[in-house]
């Protein structure tokens, strides 16, 4: 089973770059590594470019036309990893990178204010920077590697660690990539506009194109839009989607959705989006006469509502919307809280919920679960089910990854998402409910029930099969593999005891 956990390569070149971070704070090396990855992509895929034109007696390596016209960023001679590598060792190569980062982002416009350039400070030790060059001296960005998707393999991942490293802030700008897969999955963002108001380092953006590939659409079908408040990440976002080839806008800098909407006309054929969950200071006393908040006006202590309005404003007459959200969001009493999400109920615009298990983000041990929300319940050849919600319960999904995160396999996120469809009416399978998995509810049940949307309340419980074995079988056969293990542990340890002695130990 893949893994994000379990990945190879990926993981040896961690375990080497990070013997080189020294004291350095981990939010502070991500951009020192990420962008010297971004620097020898780009520099791979134009070195190879250069070789093919050197040999071609009617070309001009040196063409900028010649490389532009097959998307490949031109790269000036002092920014060329040949060159970078040859001065590794040199006390001044952070002013080297440096210069070599400005180079690229003269030459290619779209990399305008994008790469970190900050490679010269005084607190980044030179001779581990030296080290950290030499480290990557494996292919990312010549064709075999870009068509094995090298460099996004190895982007992720890092991303992961770094959000694991970074604990609560790592969450900013990483969603666990396989809740990402559950709800490209789900949403299938086949053709249109994919829009993300809180897009952090890409991830839904690359997820989708891989969607689209994958069911043998053209990359082109999709057209991505997103938006993020901060700096760096909005940054690590920009090359994230540069270093796939991804047309993107991302605006032409950061900015904070709510007080600053840099896609003010857009209406978005699939929202995917992971908001950060209960923020409390988003400026909501700012904007109570908001024109977005046609259900209601959200609390100014929190702005999970906030972003469910500003989600729904933005989507096209048959839009789907598919988000991530604290728990709390699927039953909070607040007046304005509930308000709004009766409103939205009452227009039938919930279509799906589901609960995930604990433990599957980096950032936060708050439960999280899946709202998904569209204008066009039964359009596009879908099952009619206006006045029905589906609500799915997978929290016992899931694997332990490691020791203190989950993901979900891809059998998990296949059973989510068969049943979703299902019950859409998208795919060929029949759609049941299944007690403690998942139930079709109408609303006026869900008004009966006050409103709550935590699917616990609807699915019931899991039917217990009949178990005639015997109470006393059962203690005797508990005891006989009790016994069995002890006996393995005892035989165990005698071989240990053995060895100890054949190499000088007493024991």
């Amino acid at each position: 089973m893949a893994s994000t956990a379990n990945v190879g390569f990926e993981e040896k070149l961690w375990l080497m770059a990070d013997k080189l971070r020294g004291s350095m704070d981990s939010s502070e090396y991500k951009h020192v590594v990420l962008g010297l990855l971004f620097l020898k992509y780009v520099s791979d895929a134009f070195e190879e470019k250069h070789k093919e034109l050197s040999e071609d007696e009617w070309a001009d390596p040196e063409d900028k036309d010649e490389y532009e016209a097959e998307n490949i960023f031109w790269v000036p001679k002092e920014a060329r990893w040949s060159y970078i590598k040859d001065n590794a060792k040199k006390p001044e190569i952070g002013q080297i990178i440096d210069n070599a980062m400005l180079a690229i982002e003269k030459e290619n416009t779209s990399l305008r204010g994008v790469l970190p350039k900050d490679y010269a400070r005084p607190s980044l030790d030179k001779t581990r920077l030296g080290e950290t060059i030499d480290l990557f001296s494996f292919k990312v960005g010549d064709k075999e590697s870009r068509s094995q998707d090298i460099l996004g393999r190895v982007y992720e991942y890092f991303l992961s660690k770094f959000a694991s490293a970074e604990g609560k802030n790592g969450g900013e700008f990483y969603t666990p990539s396989s809740v990402v897969k559950l709800l490209v999955e789900m949403v299938e963002p086949y053709k249109g506009r994919v829009y993300d108001p809180c897009c952090g380092s890409g991830g839904m953006f690359v997820q989708s194109e891989k969607f689209v590939e994958e069911h043998q659409g053209k990359l082109g079908d999709i057209a991505v839009y997103g938006q993020e408040s901060n700096p760096t990440t909005w940054r690590l976002a920009k090359m994230n989607l540069a270093i796939r080839g991804i047309d993107s806008n991302l605006g032409e800098h950061n900015a904070d959705t709510f007080h600053n909407d840099l896609h003010k006309g857009l209406k978005a054929d699939y929202i995917l989006a992971n908001p950060p969950f209960n923020v409390s200071d988003w400026g909501g006393d700012r904007l109570k006469e908001d024109s977005r908040w046609n259900f209601g006006v959200p609390p100014v202590n929190n702005a999970n509502y906030a972003w469910i309005q500003h989600m729904v404003s933005k989507l096209a007459p048959s839009g789907t919307a598919g988000f991530v959200l604290a728990n709390g969001s699927m039953s909070s009493n607040t007046s304005s809280e509930l308000e709004i999400r009766k409103n939205l109920i009452n227009a039938d615009l919930v279509e799906c919920i589901v609960t995930l298990p604990g433990q599957l983000f980096y950032s936060t041990q708050i439960p999280v679960c899946l709202w998904f929300l569209t204008r066009n319940k039964g359009g596009n050849g879908q099952r009619n089910r206006k006045g029905e919600i589906l609500f799915i319960d997978a929290r016992r999904l899931g694997f332990m990854a490691d020791r203190t995160h989950k993901e979900f396999s891809d059998e998990d996120i296949r059973k989510i998402v068969k049943t979703y469809h299902a019950w859409r009416g998208t795919n060929e399978q029949t759609y049941e409910n299944i007690a403690g998995f998942c139930k079709s509810t109408k609303i006026e049940e869900v008004c009966e029930q006050e409103y709550i949307l935590t699917p616990g309340r609807y699915v019931g419980l899991e039917e217990v099969i009949e178990d005639d074995e015997a109470f006393e079988e059962k203690m005797i056969n508990l005891t006989r593999g009790l016994a069995e293990q002890f006996a393995k542990s005892k035989k165990l340890e005698e071989e240990i005891r053995h060895e100890l002695r054949g190499i000088g130990y007493e024991v």
